[in-house]
């Protein structure tokens, strides 16, 4: 096998360069190889090609730590890897390896061998209740042909936000009769009117009237799978939270977080005659002023 020393394709005398050097580089090699400054030159032609292909690869940092690592490990310290002797221009030790699979090992890119195909990763967005109770869903994904596929997945009940669902062979073909390689979901659950999931714990909102709120009250209040009834002491302040147990998301334990109800008090907008009276009459005989709770 042959390997292609791009550092010396771009004119660069080290691998220790920074992407920025190596954009530079790249724009004066390509500049001087252009197509339209070498038109019949087929040396130019050819040069312009290992020069993209080298710019390519050592433009994006993970690539250009993986060919200086498979680099290091073919040459010696102190062994030429480049020379320029043999034919006029021609460019000896060609690095052939393809350095864009981040699943394929690059000595194994004989021909003829099987070739795994790359991993996919990309997102999914679901809902709460779809999240606990599991859901089926789809998504459309474009092949290498421009086609699009639509493949159906799987939430399991219970997944947890930023966790990733496998399915094996859906990612991008292999090569010479390899496999497929697998695709990788992560799962984004959002939040909705009624819930806030936070780790294992839901959050929602409880309203209560300024009477209920005053005098203490039970109010029924909708969790994710049924309704409970909640104790509200007297005198309980907007904003104020009551946590029930158990009734919250699901663990991998078999067990519940906790919902959490943050209290919320409102006011009527419009009164009948008979509480606007009460309101006025509650207004002259009370005491109470929130604003002078601090004094």
């Amino acid at each position: 096998m042959v390997y292609k020393n791009y550092y010396k394709i771009l004119d660069l005398e080290t691998n220790h360069v920074s992407i920025e050097e190596i954009k530079n580089a790249y724009r004066q090699a390509a500049k001087k190889y252009h197509p339209d400054l070498n038109v019949g030159d087929k040396l130019a032609e050819e040069r312009i090609k290992d020069i993209n292909e080298a710019y390519k690869t050592l433009s994006v940092p993970a690539s250009k730590r993986k060919y200086d690592r498979i680099w290091n490990s073919k040459f010696a310290k102190g062994q030429k890897a480049f020379s320029g002797k043999g034919k006029k221009g021609a460019i000896l030790n060609m690095f052939i390896g393809d350095l864009k699979s981040s699943d394929t090992d690059v000595e194994k890119k004989t021909k003829g061998q099987p070739i795994k195909g790359e991993n996919i990763e990309t997102e999914i967005s679901t809902t709460i209740e779809e999240a606990f109770y599991g859901a089926d869903k789809k998504i459309s994904l474009r092949t290498n042909e421009g086609k699009i596929k639509t493949i159906s997945v799987k939430i399991p009940e219970g997944i947890l936000n930023g966790e990733r669902v496998r399915l094996i062979g859906q990612g991008k073909q292999g090569e010479n009769g390899g496999k497929s390689g697998d695709l990788y979901l992560k799962i984004n659950i959002e939040n909705d009117t009624r819930f806030k999931l936070q780790g294992y714990d839901l959050y929602t909102d409880l309203y209560l009237t300024p009477w209920e709120a005053a005098l203490g009250t039970r109010a029924n209040i909708k969790t994710i799978d049924d309704e409970t009834r909640v104790y509200i002491p007297q005198g309980t302040q907007s904003g104020e939270k009551v946590r029930i147990p158990g009734k919250g998301y699901k663990k991998a334990s078999g067990t519940r977080g906790d919902l959490v109800a943050e209290i919320k008090v409102m006011v009527p907008k419009q009164l009948t005659k008979e509480e606007k009276s009460m309101f006025e009459k509650l207004n002259e005989i009370s005491n109470f002023n929130p604003r002078n709770m601090n004094d």
